[in-house]
């Protein structure tokens, strides 16, 4: 008989889940074992295979739920009183987001690749949708440009997430900028780099 599911299923997976995302991260995902993350839980090794069946299923997990919130977080950003205002809220909603995934995003980054080609593709289309948001919110910022140069706008899409995915590399909460500041310096810096490109000729 297969054993029940209990009633905190939910907290004791989203809790599973955060602890394992740092524990690989920090070892690497290849040198963890699942008996040190149970240590690290507190739990038993036979509770995380009660979850999931091997370590890989346990990062697609991660990396799933990661990424859907992440989709979700600017998704559900609500329109601004301007294409401005609403990609600059966009900008605030990643950084947002990525706040408490800094573990998450490392391993989008580096563990991605151990995936089986099939679930690798499943997350690669939450990132395709994921951009797809971001490059809509740019051409409504910015149509003019976006209407002369389309083929700039993935550039401009992929430039932001450059700008913001590697945060967790160097932001420390104690530094000398807050997320919210970083978050407007980008949207400043994305703003107005479009309009000095679409003022400028074409070669």
């Amino acid at each position: 008989m297969a054993r029940p599911i209990a009633k905190d299923h939910a907290q004791t997976r989203a809790a599973l889940l955060k602890t394992a995302a740092r524990v690989f991260a920090d070892e690497g995902f290849d040198r963890a074992s699942m008996a040190g993350l149970a240590k690290a839980c507190g739990i038993s090794k036979s509770l995380i295979y009660h979850y999931y069946p091997s370590k890989e299923a346990l990062l697609y997990d991660i990396l799933h739920t990661h990424l859907s919130a992440l989709k979700g977080a600017v998704d559900g950003v609500a329109a601004g009183p301007d294409a401005e205002a609403h990609l600059r809220a966009i900008v605030h909603a990643v950084l947002e987001a990525y706040r408490h995934a800094d573990a998450e995003h490392k391993l989008q980054l580096d563990a991605l690749g151990v995936l089986p080609k099939a679930q690798q593709t499943e997350l690669a289309t939450i990132q395709r949708d994921l951009v797809e948001l971001v490059s809509g919110a740019l051409r409504l910022a910015a149509p003019e440009l976006f209407d002369r140069r389309p083929e700039a706008l993935r550039p401009a899409a992929m430039s932001l997430f450059g700008m913001l995915n590697w945060v967790y590399m160097w932001h420390r909460p104690s530094g000398g900028m807050s997320r919210a500041d970083y978050a407007d310096m980008v949207a400043d810096l994305m703003l107005g780099g479009m309009t000095r490109l679409g003022s400028a000729k074409d070669d």
